[in-house]
């Protein structure tokens, strides 16, 4: 697996009111993309959840893998995840990822969105064992999707980004903490998509 080697970070960089993104597409080529798509699908435990949304328990419309370093607990919606170990792919891309010197991860959230029925609503990545200002960096494979931003304390407009196959996308400084974000239902769209978004959990 090969990364983009000609990535400078500072044309990337996205300064939004309160936080800081970086959008890097072909971050890993798209031939290779498309094969670790495929693997990914195929090797990974896959894991389909309830979580409690507004006092009810609902399935996630998504599929979930958590893999990280040991004894690693991550609680969102009521539910709580124990980490897998780390395979060797994804230990590849977790590093690679932090070659480009913008934070350092410790596990992974994995989201299998099946179709564009598959979604996940307006959230921030702000829970407590992640920390002050903690840095979530998303590699997105397979199918476009579109990923929406809006502030959590006022009426401005809500940002649209369009993550393509090997797009990495990296929401830093105080992004959480001011900021949520979706991938909303589209339902013209037929075919899947994996998100690895990579985050270090502080305290368990």
């Amino acid at each position: 697996m090969k990364l983009n080697d000609t990535i400078k970070l500072d044309t990337y960089k996205i300064v939004i009111p309160n936080g800081l993104i970086y959008h890097i597409p072909e971050f890993i080529p798209l031939q290779e993309s498309k094969k670790l798509f495929i693997f990914l699908v195929r090797s990974l435990f896959w894991r389909k959840d309830s979580i409690q949304l507004f006092g009810k328990k609902i399935m996630q419309p998504r599929l979930t893998a958590w893999y990280g370093e040991p004894n690693l607990v991550y609680t969102y919606s009521g539910l709580e995840l124990q980490t897998i170990p780390w395979t060797y792919t994804l230990l590849q891309i977790k590093n690679q990822i932090e070659a480009t010197g913008i934070g350092n991860y410790n596990a992974v959230l994995i989201n299998y969105y099946r179709n564009g029925n598959d979604s996940v609503g307006y959230h921030a990545d702000d829970e407590p064992e992640l920390g002050y200002c903690p840095i979530i960096a998303i590699l997105s494979l397979g199918e476009t999707r579109k990923l929406q931003m809006k502030p959590k304390k006022s009426k401005d407009s809500t940002l649209s980004f369009m993550l393509k196959n090997g797009d990495l996308f990296i929401m830093a400084g105080a992004t959480q903490h001011f900021w949520y974000h979706q991938i909303p239902k589209e339902k013209t769209i037929k075919n899947p998509r994996i998100s690895l978004t990579f985050r270090k959990i502080v305290a368990t």
